[in-house]
C-alpha cells in the first residue's frame, strides 16, 4: 500500500508539473513581450487561431498533432514540450527531495521560477525584475518552510554574498547584467550564504566552459555578450537539489568535514 500510494504521489506531482511548466511557456513568451499572461486564451505564433482545450494538453497535443499545429500546420516547436516534461521531473524530484510536505511545493516553486528566468534569459538576454521579486517571494515562504539548513543570519549574508561581489563587477567591467545581480541577491535569501556561493561557482564553471566551446567552434567573438542566467539557475538547482552533499565532500578531501 505504502509503495503503490507513493506511486500515486509521483504521478500526481508529474501531472501538475507538466501542466504548470505549460504555463511556464506562456510566461516565457509573453512577458518578455509586455502581454498579459492571465488574461487570453493561447495561440498559435504562426497563425494566430485560438487554442482550443484539446490543443494544450501538455505532452500529449504535441505528440498527438506530430509537432504542427492543428490549424495551419506550421510547425510547433518541440521546446514547448521539452518544457513540460522537465516540469513533471521537477515535480517528482521536489516530492522525492521533500517529501509530501510544503517544502516539496515551496521547492517546485523555485525550480519552476529558476526554469522561466533561465529561458527568458537565453531567448532575451534580460531577466524581468517580476520574476525576480517571484524568486524573492517564495525565498519568503522558505522560511517558513525552508528547504536548506540556513538560519535568518546565513539567509542575511546570502543576499549580499554573491549579489555586491557581482554588481561590483557588473559596473567595473560590464561582464554582468544587473539582472544576475538581482537573481543572486533573491537565492541569496531563500538558500543562504554557503549554498548560495556554490551555485555561483557552478555557474561560473559551466558558464566558462560553454563560453570556451563557443569561442573554439567560432561562433561567438570574444567581444559578444552570452546569456548568464541559465547557468546561474542551472548551479542553483543543483545547489538546491544536492548542495549540502556536495560541499561535504568538497571539505572532505581536505579532514574538514
Amino acid at each position: 500500500m505504502l509503495f503503490a500510494a507513493r506511486i500515486a504521489l509521483c504521478a500526481f506531482a508529474a501531472v501538475v508539473g507538466a501542466c504548470v511548466f505549460s504555463f511556464g511557456n506562456v510566461l516565457v513568451y509573453r512577458v518578455p513581450r509586455g502581454m498579459d499572461f492571465v488574461r487570453g486564451r493561447s495561440a498559435c505564433p504562426s497563425c494566430g487561431h485560438d487554442l482550443a482545450a484539446r490543443d494544450l494538453v501538455p505532452v500529449f497535443s504535441w505528440l498527438a498533432l506530430h509537432g504542427r499545429c492543428r490549424y495551419c500546420g506550421a510547425p510547433i516547436a518541440a521546446r514547448y514540450t521539452v518544457v513540460e516534461l522537465v516540469g513533471a521531473v521537477c515535480g517528482v524530484v521536489s516530492v522525492a527531495v521533500w517529501g509530501a510536505a510544503p517544502q516539496a511545493a515551496v521547492g517546485f516553486a523555485f525550480l519552476f521560477m529558476l526554469t522561466v528566468i533561465a529561458l527568458i534569459d537565453a531567448d532575451t538576454q534580460t531577466i524581468p525584475n517580476g520574476t525576480v521579486v517571484a524568486v524573492a517571494v517564495v525565498g519568503l515562504a522558505g522560511l517558513a518552510w525552508p528547504l536548506a539548513d540556513a538560519t535568518l543570519v546565513d539567509r542575511a549574508i546570502g543576499v549580499v554574498a554573491v549579489s555586491v561581489p557581482l554588481f561590483i563587477l557588473a559596473v567595473a567591467t560590464g561582464g554582468f547584467g544587473g539582472g544576475d545581480v538581482k537573481l543572486m541577491a533573491a537565492v541569496g535569501l531563500m538558500l543562504g550564504w554557503r549554498l548560495t556561493v556554490l551555485a555561483f561557482f557552478l555557474g561560473v564553471v559551466a558558464g566558462g566552459v560553454y563560453a570556451v566551446w563557443l569561442l573554439a567552434r567560432k561562433r561567438v567573438k570574444r567581444t559578444d555578450a552570452i546569456a548568464f542566467g541559465p547557468f546561474l539557475c542551472g548551479g542553483t538547482a543543483i545547489a538546491v537539489l544536492c548542495g549540502e552533499p556536495l560541499i561535504a565532500g568538497y571539505l572532505s578531501l581536505f579532514g574538514l568535514a
